[in-house]
């Protein structure tokens, strides 16, 4: 029992970790109705720079917050960039897609330079900043407990941002109906750049926390983990915020309890495992609508 209730407080605050990034591919689908895969890099990215700053000896929490700033900006200019050309030209959806997945390498492999980061994998802080918390048999690290309060935390204000300001009022005027929220005067290209600024942030967080739980990065591990974050968001219906997190703790706790009983080179697998069933009984996810077009 206590095997199982361990494995299942890891999960939780994996899964809360996982929802965020989740929160990135729902919020830009909801807005465009595309799937960025250049999401992942994003993470990765983030990580990579509190590496950098607190190699600087700027301070574990100043570092992140930078992070989070230059993970935001970067998201953004991948759409300036990258994205809005096509938009503009009414590419084929495809086309955007594939420019995505291409940002994504690119990002990576900038990454991956000898004389920037190297290929190497690094150490990355702790984020056991304070004693476990022992109950029972079980014991709860600071970091398993940090990664749930602050995701929760977050995942609460995104939400209150989303429902209950203007700026996600017009966020949602976008999502149901693009042209008739321009003719009403929302800002679409400011509401979509600040879309991508706020799924870059909640990346570079998720880097951070993830990164402090294992204790090390390397340039690709934005590749599995943007998967799995991507297959939370689709397990709870892709383009909806709650339903990120539903997918993002289904996912964490699904791996966890694999990866205790069925041995660690399950963990990896299982989230596209839960994907294939969940999407075979309900093609939409948990709560997806069916009048959203899935890519």
């Amino acid at each position: 029992m206590q095997t199982l209730l361990g494995a299942i407080i890891n999960g939780l605050a994996l899964g809360m970790a996982y929802a965020l990034i989740a929160v990135g591919y729902s919020m830009v689908f909801g807005v465009l109705r595309l799937i960025n895969f250049s999401h992942g890099s994003v993470y990765a990215f983030g990580a990579y720079m509190v590496y950098f700053f607190v190699s600087l000896k700027v301070g574990l929490f100043p570092a992140i917050l930078i992070a989070i700033v230059l993970s935001g900006l970067l998201a953004l200019t991948i759409d300036k960039v990258a994205l809005e050309p096509l938009r503009r030209k009414k590419s084929i959806p495809i086309a955007t897609l594939i420019t995505t997945i291409g940002m994504s390498f690119i990002i990576q492999n900038t990454l991956s330079i000898d004389y920037i980061f190297g290929s190497e994998k690094h150490g990355f802080p702790s984020l056991n900043l304070f004693a476990p918390i022992v109950i029972g048999n079980i014991t709860i690290q600071s970091s398993q407990i940090i990664m749930l309060v602050v995701a929760v935390v977050l995942l609460l204000i995104l939400t209150f941002v989303v429902q209950k300001t203007k700026i996600g009022l017009a966020m949602r005027a976008v999502q149901q109906n693009t042209r008739a929220a321009h003719m009403v005067g929302v800002n679409v290209n400011f509401v979509i750049s600040f879309t991508f600024f706020i799924g870059g942030a909640c990346a570079a967080i998720a880097g951070a926390l993830i990164a402090g739980y294992y204790g090390i990065i390397s340039p690709s591990m934005g590749s599995t983990i943007g998967l799995k974050a991507f297959s939370a968001a689709v397990v709870g219906g892709i383009g909806m915020l709650h339903g990120a997190v539903v997918g993002g703790l289904v996912v964490g706790v699904a791996e966890c309890l694999a990866a205790q009983y069925l041995g660690s080179n399950v963990r990896d697998p299982m989230a596209f495992v839960i994907l294939i069933l969940i999407l075979i009984i309900k093609p939409t996810g948990f709560f997806g609508k069916k009048g959203i077009t899935k890519v």
